[in-house]
């Protein structure tokens, strides 16, 4: 039974040797976001750090999500909001119905938004992390164009 439990730790884990990224890696996770656009390292109201990006000339934050004292944060969320642009609620479920990727919603001023969550818990290869900055760069292009901003 041992071996199984060791077998599924393993095949949960990133491959040995692969360079893991986890919440702890603040300045390696900017250098990342640099490589697809603007980045800035920022500091949100609770102390944790927080990226203002732009991709494409389109302005986004990564805020590090769920950090405690002394211990790594755990997850990034990805968010974009776009003021006085207030697509149809319709137009918003079609998104989340049609699009895998992206949780679309109107903020409390009904303008447009949308975040992409990425779970960092456990560590993740760099691969696997600029492939979520990949994801959230292809995401923001189609939702820009989808709502109709056009950037500055």
């Amino acid at each position: 039974m041992k071996w199984l439990v060791m077998a599924a730790s393993l095949a949960a884990s990133p491959a040995l040797g692969q360079d893991i990224f986890d919440g702890s890696r603040v300045d390696d996770i900017v250098a990342i976001a640099r490589s697809y656009g603007s980045a800035a390292l920022e500091t949100q109201p609770d102390g944790s750090p927080r990226i203002a990006g732009r991709i494409k000339g389109v302005p986004y934050y990564v805020f590090f999500m769920n950090c405690a004292e002394g211990r790594a944060c755990e997850d990034l969320n990805f968010y974009a909001g776009f003021a006085n642009l207030k697509p149809t609620l319709d137009a918003i479920n079609a998104w989340n119905r049609d699009k895998r990727f992206g949780n679309a919603y109107l903020d409390s001023d009904l303008d447009a938004a949308i975040e992409y969550d990425v779970n960092l818990e456990y560590g993740v290869t760099r691969d696997n992390l600029n492939a979520a900055f990949g994801v959230w760069s292809v995401v923001l292009d189609e939702y820009t164009g989808y709502i109709g901003y056009k950037a500055q």
